[in-house]
């Protein structure tokens, strides 16, 4: 178990010390639950009355904030104390699985593909025809890249991730356990006897950019006869649905259980809140946030916020809300 001072702690977020305290710290957590070898972290007025009852020794505070540490605890001032824990959650990381060889014996990687230096794959993988894994490629057991993918270079795919064929995925992108990537999309026409649906061939593929991450049971669907596309640095919840032919631009967030229906355009560092849909053929402009559970039946301007269901502009929306609630108490 991985232990710090508070001097070491300090030292490493490049904060102010204010106290002392003895106890060596063992691991961060919560200020409601933190025990006496933990650190936790302040970067609100609202928490800073649980700092008197908490047990916690050390916190991680904002310097804006007016607070003072109790006997034997210390505080540690930051600009940023959510930047500072993320750094410090680094260094108390016990790192993740250790691979004993780079290539399991159990792997199945066809003779055409092409693994680059420093590359390892797990147990049960498989790695099909004239795919291309760039250098240090971490593929976990039970990965499956089938037939003429490209992988980039330091990309680690978590267990149960399976990528079509034909996908084209970037460098240092994180995917977490049961990720899909290019699954056909959703696509069925009425047969021409009206007694039943035929299905629509999707020929396309993905293309995802570098810095991309995406959660755990998430879907991004390959394109009818072109592109799905996740630009560079976009970050996705765990249970999101990017269907067929969206294409969504840099920097974007999708938290979970949103979905864009097909062909949806996101232009750069577009933020769509929890349980949000996306109606087919939108158009999101950069900068615009959707919020949770709303449903986006048109296209938004770049930078506006938006609410509700069906989403409207964010004060349209609030003030409606304020409406109802006196209504509803006459």
């Amino acid at each position: 178990m991985k232990s710090f001072t508070v001097q070491e702690i300090s030292e490493l977020l490049e904060g102010e010390l204010v106290g002392n305290t003895t106890h060596k710290i063992e691991g961060a957590e919560q200020i409601e639950k933190a025990t006496e070898n933990q650190i936790t972290f302040i970067g609100s007025v609202k928490y800073v009355r649980l700092w008197k009852n908490s047990n916690a020794s050390v916190a991680i505070v904002n310097d804006n904030l007016k607070i003072e540490p109790r006997e034997n605890t210390a505080l540690i001032k930051v600009k940023n104390a959510d930047i500072s824990l993320a750094k410090l959650l680094e260094a108390f990381d016990p790192g993740k699985p250790v691979f004993d060889v780079d290539i399991h014996p159990t792997a199945v990687v066809d003779s055409t593909a092409t693994v680059g230096a420093g590359t390892k794959i797990g147990a049960g993988c498989y790695v099909g025809k004239n795919v291309v894994l760039g250098e240090g490629v971490i593929l976990y057991p039970n990965v499956t890249v089938l037939d003429d993918s490209t992988i980039g270079n330091q990309t680690v795919m978590w267990s149960g991730t399976v990528v079509r064929e034909r996908s084209e995925i970037g460098a240092r992108c994180t995917f977490h356990i049961n990720v899909s990537i290019g699954a056909d999309g959703f696509g069925y026409r009425p047969s021409d006897d009206g007694r039943g649906l035929v299905k629509i061939p999707q020929i396309g593929n993905v293309v995802i950019g570098n810095d991309v991450e995406i959660g755990a049971n998430s879907c991004v669907d390959r394109g009818k006869f072109s592109s799905t596309v996740v630009g560079d640095g976009c970050k996705i919840d765990n249970l999101v649905q990017i269907a067929h032919n969206c294409v969504m631009g840099r920097s974007c967030i999708m938290a979970g259980h949103s979905g864009l229906a097909g062909s949806v355009t996101l232009g750069d560092g577009v933020i769509i809140g929890g349980s949000a849909s996306i109606k087919d053929h939108t158009t999101i402009g950069s900068g615009a946030i959707v919020g949770a559970g709303s449903g986006v039946m048109g296209n938004i301007a770049p930078g506006k916020t938006v609410l509700g269901y069906p989403a409207q502009d964010s004060r349209d929306m609030l003030k409606q809300w304020v409406v109802m609630k006196k209504l509803s108490r006459n």
